[in-house]
């Protein structure tokens, strides 16, 4: 079984944090996983993805062709990307800013920015959100993605980290 991921955003959303919790979460299931990122040269504000593949087997290429799974942080990204997603993929956004989503698709809508302001009091939270959904949809277990988010995160940050993603994986799909 291989999962093709591509996590997308603006810069300064956590798209690149959340695309490396997730590849070290995968290999902490027992998985393959690989992970690459771009973002524009300005960073927060412009373009950025994060893609992970997971495989039970070797990957032999490591750029994702076609997602099976889509997260869109901001409709730019989604308007960008969403021609990617394969005709049975889910598509996950931040429903705080994603608004125009194709009726085509599996969506699942994440209030993530929304509900990380109201909880944690900060925008900062919201890739976490989503990345508690993301793997619960995908099958990664909550064990190995918060040992994954101590693994990669600053000591002073992995609580509430760990709170926004246990509360992600809580939220209505």
């Amino acid at each position: 079984m291989k999962t093709e991921v591509r996590i997308s955003g603006l810069g300064g959303q956590g798209v690149v944090s959340a695309g490396q919790i997730l590849g070290r979460a995968a290999v902490y299931d027992g998985k393959n996983a690989v992970q690459t990122q771009s973002y524009g040269a300005e960073a927060r504000g412009s373009a950025a993805k994060s893609e992970v593949i997971i495989s039970d087997n070797k990957i032999g290429f490591p750029a994702v062709r076609k997602c099976d799974v889509l997260v869109a942080m901001s409709q730019e990204a989604l308007d960008k990307y969403v021609k990617d997603l394969r005709k049975n993929g889910v598509l996950i956004v931040d429903s705080t800013y994603v608004k125009k989503i194709p009726k085509t698709k599996i969506c699942k809508k994440i209030p993530a920015t929304e509900e990380a302001e109201k909880i944690f009091k900060a925008k900062m939270y919201a890739n976490m959100l989503i990345l508690g959904a993301l793997t619960k949809i995908i099958g990664i277990s909550e064990k190995a993605v918060e040992r994954a988010i101590e693994d990669t995160l600053a000591k002073k940050v992995v609580n509430t980290n760990k709170k926004a993603c246990r509360r992600g994986r809580d939220l209505p799909q």
